[in-house]
């Protein structure tokens, strides 16, 4: 599996058939170094909630790309409206899993707002058994548990930002909930009203989940796991 971070909550996959984007934020984005026109692949598109730094080019990249996109079905049907094909809409809800190019994708519930639908975060798994979860943009919630005791996560994709969602300090408390192997920080460094570092979550880390390994992703640096 290969992971890379264009900035703010922008990830790219590659993992089984599939060269999957979460919430591909790339006009606006002051950290991305890559313009969405660049994109030379993307089969499968996974929008945790409609906010626009989140939802950003996924209607864009889902048209050149002929890519699904998978989002709760009310985000679905506001894409198609704006002139998502129809059969590229792949609509979901909380506790649903679907199956596609190979990944097993279950939506789960985050702690957040939203224009429409609620927001949402994935745990995706891999043929191999690869777990990676993304937790979309969410304050720390007790059911992260559960998470970790209904799958082996690997990898937790997790805010620190603080402000919209949780900080260092509840994102390390996160990961001992989840008993992930790694984490990767998100949603920090985009603007200054965030946490413009991950130094504060490598201190938390040690105190709270002293196994959880931190990843810091460099910006358009692939990261093979």
């Amino acid at each position: 599996m290969e992971i890379t971070w264009f900035g703010h909550a922008n990830f790219r996959i590659k993992a089984a058939d599939a060269t999957l984007f979460i919430d591909p934020f790339f006009v606006g984005n002051p950290s991305a170094t890559t313009s969405y026109k660049e994109v030379e692949e993307c089969s499968l598109i996974l929008v945790t909630h409609d906010h626009s730094d989140h939802i950003g080019q996924t209607l864009e990249l889902a048209i050149k790309h002929d890519a699904e996109v998978i989002a709760i079905f009310d985000v679905i049907q506001e894409l198609i409206k704006l002139g998502l094909p129809e059969h590229l809409g792949v609509g979901m809800n909380i506790g649903g899993t679907v199956t596609r190019q190979g990944l097993d994708i279950k939506m789960v519930q985050a702690m957040h707002s939203t224009v429409n639908g609620s927001p949402a975060g994935f745990i995706i798994t891999d043929p191999k058994g690869l777990c990676v979860y993304n937790s979309g943009d969410t304050g720390l919630f007790g059911d992260m548990e559960l998470f970790g005791k209904f799958h082996d996560i690997d990898i937790a994709m997790l805010p620190i930002g603080g402000r919209f969602t949780m900080d260092a300090k509840q994102a390390a408390y996160a990961c001992k909930l989840l008993g992930c192997k790694k984490v990767i920080p998100q949603h920090w460094g985009t603007w200054p009203i965030l946490d413009q570092n991950t130094q504060t979550m490598a201190e938390q880390l040690a105190l709270t989940s002293p196994d959880t390994e931190l990843l810091t992703l460099g910006i358009d640096k692939p990261f093979e796991i």
